[in-house]
């Protein structure tokens, strides 16, 4: 406790505020009070004096940095509330991006499956059509070979005709008197 502040209250109690009971004052007399504590006052070293000082600094110190560790709480807390703000909109930015993507991704993918699916459906198709203009085909040339075929058997009854007309034999004419003479 405060040496002084001690005096203090001492020479309130005793000397300014005295419990008297009319004029008796219960033995006590203020002013040689006053005078013994001034002496005491007056004899405490310097030092005793400064590191009073020294205690009533400190604590005026420690008052004012309560004050700054307080702002300074109350400065963190509202960068902190800031900081914080920011990321829960940067985080709902980056979900909103995220569920953008995710829809032109499937949506890519919609498009991609339909078509494939398109795409499958075309290449079934030229199939289908190829083996229906095979067979056409197929069957246009079983049918114009078979003409040819016509025409080669009866060019090769023709040939065998000419042939067996060939064969015949020729007539010979009757020798007749009608040789000339020369």
């Amino acid at each position: 406790m405060d040496i002084l502040r001690m005096l203090d209250t001492l020479n309130e109690l005793a000397v300014e505020r005295p419990r008297s009971f009319g004029p008796i004052c219960f033995g006590l007399n203020k002013e040689e009070i006053a005078m013994q504590i001034a002496k005491v006052r007056a004899s405490l070293p310097a030092e005793l004096k400064t590191a009073v000082q020294t205690v009533r600094e400190k604590d005026r110190v420690l008052e004012h940095a309560r004050e700054d560790a307080t702002q300074i709480v109350e400065d963190a807390k509202r960068e902190a509330a800031r900081l914080v703000a920011e990321a829960q909109k940067e985080a709902e930015r980056i979900r909103e991006e995220a569920r953008i993507q995710q829809e032109r991704m499937v949506s890519e993918n919609e498009v991609l499956r339909l078509a494939k699916t398109q795409a499958e459906e075309m290449v079934a198709t030229a199939e289908r059509d190829s083996r229906e203009l095979k067979r056409e085909a197929d069957a246009y040339a079983y049918n114009l070979l078979g003409k040819v075929e016509n025409v080669l058997t009866q060019a090769l009854n023709a040939v065998q005709r000419g042939k067996g007309e060939l064969q015949k034999p020729v007539p010979t004419e009757p020798a007749s008197s009608g040789k000339s003479s020369r």
